[in-house]
């Protein structure tokens, strides 16, 4: 499954993240369909790069031509100026498989909860949390 596929990767990068969007809201019980998996997380030049490394391995390319590097630096231009809240990694071999990075806000000013639905865990966003940034 590919939500964990990036969930293992990024606990195994040590990427502090949290699941939002579509996928936290079905992981706290209410029915809603996505296929991307949307996450946030600390929003840092370290963490950000690991982030893109970990998503590359599994495959993702970024839907745009640029780096974390450029991205950390240009956060607030992208959000300003190109109205750009979201990095979009894809599978170019299985356009089911997308990740949105949320860039617009940062986990470490969020609280977060883990489920275990098997052998791994995955990190969502705590469910106040997350109706306050759907707000």
């Amino acid at each position: 499954m590919f939500i964990e596929r990036v969930c293992r990767k990024l606990s195994e990068c040590n990427v502090p993240y949290a699941i939002v969007g579509g996928h936290a809201v079905a992981l706290h019980r209410a029915v809603r369909g996505t296929i991307d998996i949307d996450l946030v997380i600390v929003w840092t030049a370290e963490i950000l790069k690991t982030t893109e490394l970990a998503l590359k391995e599994l495959g993702l390319v970024s839907s745009l031509p640029i780096t974390a590097e450029e991205r950390f630096a240009n956060r607030e231009s992208y959000i300003t100026n190109r109205n750009l809240i979201a990095w979009n990694f894809h599978n170019p071999e299985s356009l089911n498989e997308q990740v949105n990075l949320i860039i617009n806000d940062d986990l470490d000013q969020r609280n977060r909860k883990l489920i275990r639905p098997g052998d791994y865990s995955i990190s969502i966003l705590a469910i106040a949390d997350l109706i306050a940034m759907k707000r």
